[in-house]
């Protein structure tokens, strides 16, 4: 198995930069699907999985939600990266001789304001890494990409303007998966658990599910509901809770849950990151 770490995407994107924060001393392996970065884990090309579970803005990344459960793999650590977008355009151009900004298009939403200063004309593309690469290729003075500082660094393309987004708390969270769970020991401080579960088809089913983290004061941060086969009675729940599953109040109110669900299963027990005590002492 090689000191690898896979991402979905090309070299540049946001995911990479992830990785590269994260993990600075292991290779980014660039792959074209969520997916193809999972199987990288389980096949042994890569030791982790950087994998996006949502943003700031624009919310829940598709799909992530649905691979967890049958991955094979296990939440080893989260990681929480700053979206910072640049205006990146080749040598020579500029402010003045740019009219086309190509990204893609939940980042060309983030940055409106930019957009219309400069009165740029949107140009949807896959990626914001993507577009960086294709403006290198077009070489053309009225192209602009909205894209990272990496994607600049790696295409050869000059940076306008920094931070064009137009809120400043754009954050992306990521899971880190790997093959082989590492659980901390239980009585190690600041813990997250992240775990799937199925609701029995009763009336008042998640109520009663949910009844016993909050008579046992286990604090929820994460609760996101999709469909299962596509049947719309069957219903699974994604949670991250905070605490380990062998301290009491966890313990306890997974065995309530586990009363009322017809399924629930751990995915992984892992570190808290820093940036949530950040952004509770920002409260």
């Amino acid at each position: 198995m090689t000191e690898t770490i896979a991402f979905q995407g090309v070299p540049g994107a946001y995911s990479d930069l992830a990785c590269r924060s994260a993990y600075p001393g292991m290779a980014t392996l660039p792959c074209t699907t969520f997916e193809d970065a999972i199987a990288a884990v389980r096949e042994g090309r890569a030791r982790l999985a950087m994998l996006p579970c949502e943003n700031s803005l624009a919310g829940r990344v598709p799909d992530i939600h649905r691979l967890l459960p049958d991955s094979g793999l296990h939440v080893v650590a989260e990681h929480f990266q700053r979206v910072e977008h640049c205006l990146l355009a080749p040598h020579g151009a500029s402010l003045a001789t740019i009219r086309r900004a190509h990204s893609h298009a939940v980042a060309l939403g983030q940055v409106r304001a930019v957009l219309k200063e400069l009165n740029l004309v949107p140009v949807v593309e896959a990626d914001t890494a993507g577009a960086a690469e294709l403006v290198a290729r077009l070489n053309n003075p009225e192209d602009a990409a909205i894209a990272s500082e990496l994607a600049a660094e790696i295409y050869g393309l000059a940076i306008l303007r920094r931070n064009v987004e137009d809120a400043a708390h754009n954050t992306t969270r990521f899971y880190v998966m790997a093959r082989e769970s590492r659980i901390p020991p239980a009585d190690q401080p600041g813990l997250m658990t992240t775990f799937v579960f199925r609701v029995r088809n009763v009336p008042a089913a998640l109520y009663k599910a949910l009844g016993g983290f909050a008579t046992n004061g286990v604090n929820m941060t994460k609760l996101e509901s999709y469909m299962v086969g596509g049947a719309f009675t069957a219903t699974q729940f994604l949670c991250d809770v905070e605490g380990h599953p062998e301290q009491g109040p966890l313990r306890r109110a997974l065995e309530e849950l586990q009363f009322f669900s017809r399924e629930a299963k751990v995915l992984g027990v892992y570190p808290a990151h820093p940036y949530r005590s950040q952004m509770e002492a920002g409260d």
